[in-house]
């Protein structure tokens, strides 16, 4: 039976693997959205979203992972990413901040609430569009993301 320490120096270095991990792939294929595209797309749904910096393509894959509970536990990461149709996305949660769901704004989807770390939920994107999506519970503090989705006849600008 692991003791308190062991226990939270594994959430520790779970967590940062995991928020590494996922910080490392959004680098591979690079943040493509400036702010004009980034109002064009989300209006101001970003605002207040503290770790928000453009949307993050992911363009060359079939699925991904997005952090929930990131950045001391009260966001997305990242928050905001660009797929092609049938991809895959994967919120995975880190188990900081407390019970957190993921639920799109039109009810397109929509997980149970985890506190776990390493509870997922995922939707395959089908249909173009963007998808804005919330923590309920987190909502007003921020905890927001968003999945722009493309066809395959996209081309990166």
């Amino acid at each position: 039976r692991a003791t308190m320490d062991e226990t939270t120096r594994r959430r520790v270095l779970a967590g940062a693997a995991g928020a590494g991990a996922v910080a490392t792939a959004g680098c591979l294929d690079g943040s493509d959205a400036g702010d004009d595209e980034a109002a064009e797309l989300y209006g101001d749904w970003f605002s207040g979203v503290g770790n928000f910096d453009g949307t993050e393509a992911f363009l060359d894959r079939d699925a991904i992972r997005i952090a929930v509970g990131a950045a001391g536990g009260r966001a997305f990461a990242p928050p905001a990413v660009r797929v092609r149709t049938g991809t895959r996305v994967v919120w995975e949660w880190t188990g900081e901040g407390g019970t957190h769901d993921v639920t799109e704004e039109n009810g397109v989807f929509e997980s149970e609430a985890h506190r776990e770390s390493g509870s997922t939920f995922e939707y395959t994107f089908e249909e173009t569009g963007v998808y804005r999506y919330v923590c309920t519970p987190h909502q007003a503090s921020g905890m927001r993301g968003a999945v722009h989705v493309v066809g395959e006849e996209y081309e990166r600008a």
